[in-house]
């Protein structure tokens, strides 16, 4: 017997960022995505997975397998001062890499970390103090391709690496250190099994791609987002992802259908660089499959690859200042390497890709990249948090191109991975009780569909939900609870809140004890906090007029 066939399997966990659920190929995108989708063919695509709607939140969540509240990174990685808001992951929570060194695993990570306040000195909350062996990547939340800040190795700034090299780019970057890291643990460590923590930022704004990848693009895109997003639907129903009798989700009311929106030629170059972005991720993830099957470790591997949330609806307003985004919020740079000044806002006499530019695609197009469901990141709505999550490991899934509806969340990720690795969870670390594990194994899944479970439960700035079998009561804060039939309307357009006042208020009372019990502050305390610690909230963060 192969030594491979009896050790504990390999992990490798995929995660980009900002992406929506109708973007890739094996989803029902245009998007040319030949790796995932050999993935998908050969392992398990979920259809009712969720993450938290925001960035730094799902990282949190998917690290500790509990909600983001309890874990202190309630928002962002702003220090807010509550316990739950911190801003950094707690000593009450435990990592996916930190638990699994007690089943002997060399741990790894390349990309992008986000849960952590401090972002120029190491500290408790950085991934070397966090369970990882080795660490490649920005500790940063968003930023140039090119020239990323915070461009770390370990607990050391490397910047100098991308500046002093033309053809850096943070994408292959990242993929390039993963399988190096697959490489290195083969040779050096091929009695030891490993989990490796692939963090992408592509597609998250601005808007960085090569010249060669957004040309396969040119034309793609050309019918506009009305027509393409009835066409993301009927190829999503064709696959057997989502139910004919779900309907398409009205336009966003605040953009122009597509034979009316001006300035066409820059929308769809918009769109082409986006979906460049999502392709060159692609391409390093058919590198680092490379590397496992030449090191002979694919089939001991289980890849899991999903999204830290929906499609990103924000505009970069050409307003937006220098300032704001250099100094304070260290997301970018001035100027390029070469140095150019970078053009920061949507700008459509400028075309977006370059490094001199600072763009991101919009709501219209992201309304697209979550087809056929409703809003975006930040939003508990099935656009905000409705992800892909494709999962492949020949060794333990039998099972080739199947689909699984039952619902999950990013909780259920670490509980699986305890799991199929027989590795108890913590009950203490360093002196201090853990959080218990609020995820559900993820494991019988892989052999048949369909899984029991408690209520999931979501809450961003005020934003909340409360999945309970087949019924969802959502908000869009400060908006009523609305309640939906997931069976019967997974695309959240018939709301039966006043039909069913029992209900909402028994889910009601279900979701305020789960508040409670997280450490969910209201949403104006929130603001105020926010306010006071950054002075001027960020132009994603700015309330709606």
């Amino acid at each position: 017997m192969n030594q491979n066939d009896i050790r504990k399997p390999n992990i490798v966990l995929i995660l980009n960022d900002d992406m929506g659920y109708s973007d890739i190929g094996c989803y029902g995108g245009e998007i040319q995505t030949p790796n995932l989708d050999r993935l998908a063919a050969n392992g398990l695509r979920f259809t009712q997975f969720y993450n938290t709607a925001r960035c730094s939140p799902s990282r949190a969540s998917l690290l500790t397998g509990l909600h983001p509240h309890q874990t202190g990174v309630g928002v962002l990685t702003y220090d807010m001062g509550p316990e739950g808001y911190a801003g950094n992951l707690g000593k009450n929570c435990v990592t996916i890499p930190q638990a699994l060194k007690a089943s002997q695993y060399k741990t790894y990570m390349s990309g992008k970390w986000h849960v952590a306040s401090s972002l120029t000195e190491p500290t408790d909350t950085w991934p070397l103090q966090r369970g990882f062996d080795e660490f490649f990547g920005t500790i940063i939340g968003a930023g140039s391709f090119y020239d990323p800040n915070t461009l770390t190795r370990g607990n050391e700034n490397i910047e100098h690496e991308a500046r002093d090299n033309k053809d850096f780019f943070y994408t292959d970057a990242i993929s390039d250190q993963a399988a190096t890291y697959i490489r290195e643990h083969a040779g050096q460590h091929p009695d030891q099994p490993f989990f490796e923590y692939v963090a992408y930022t592509a597609p998250h704004w601005p808007l960085h791609a090569h010249d060669e990848d957004i040309a396969k693009y040119k034309g793609r895109f050309d019918k506009g987002w009305d027509a393409l997003r009835a066409e993301r639907l009927k190829r999503l129903v064709s696959e057997g992802l989502l139910k004919p009798e779900w309907a398409l989700s009205d336009r966003d009311p605040s953009q122009p259908a597509w034979t009316e929106a001006q300035e066409k030629a820059w929308l769809l170059r918009c769109m082409e660089v986006y979906a460049a972005q999502v392709d060159r991720m692609d391409q390093g993830i058919g590198r680092i499959i490379t590397a496992l099957e030449e090191t002979g470790q694919l089939d001991n591997t289980l890849v899991i690859f999903l999204s830290d949330n929906g499609a990103c609806a924000e505009d970069i307003p050409e307003g937006v200042t220098v300032d704001e985004l250099v100094n304070k919020l260290m997301i970018a740079k001035a100027r390029t390497r070469a140095g150019e000044e970078v053009h920061f806002g949507n700008n459509p006499g400028l075309m977006p890709g370059p490094e001199n530019t600072y763009q991101s695609y919009g709501v219209a197009w992201a309304n697209l990249s979550n087809a056929p469901f409703r809003l975006y990141k930040h939003w508990i709505h099935e656009g905000g948090i409705s992800t892909p999550l494709i999962c492949h490991w020949p060794n333990g899934i039998k099972e080739k191109g199947g689909i699984r509806h039952a619902p999950g969340y990013l909780p259920d990720i670490m509980a699986t991975l305890l799991d199929i690795t027989d590795t108890p969870y913590p009950q203490s670390w360093e002196g201090t009780r853990v959080a218990p594990l609020e995820g559900s194994s993820l494991r019988p899944l892989f052999d048949r569909d369909g899984l029991e479970r408690a209520p999931l439960f979501w809450e961003h700035e005020g934003n909340a939900a409360v999945r309970s079998g087949k019924w969802k009561l959502v908000r869009n804060y400060p908006k009523p609870w609305e309640l939906y039939d997931m069976e019967a309307d997974r695309t959240e357009l018939n709301d039966l809140a006043s039909q069913d006042p029992v209900r909402v208020r028994e889910m009601t009372a279900q979701y305020e004890a789960w508040a409670a019990r997280c450490g969910v502050l209201p949403r104006e305390k929130v603001l105020a906090m926010m306010k006071e610690q950054t002075s001027e909230p960020a132009f994603w963060e700015k309330e709606d007029d």
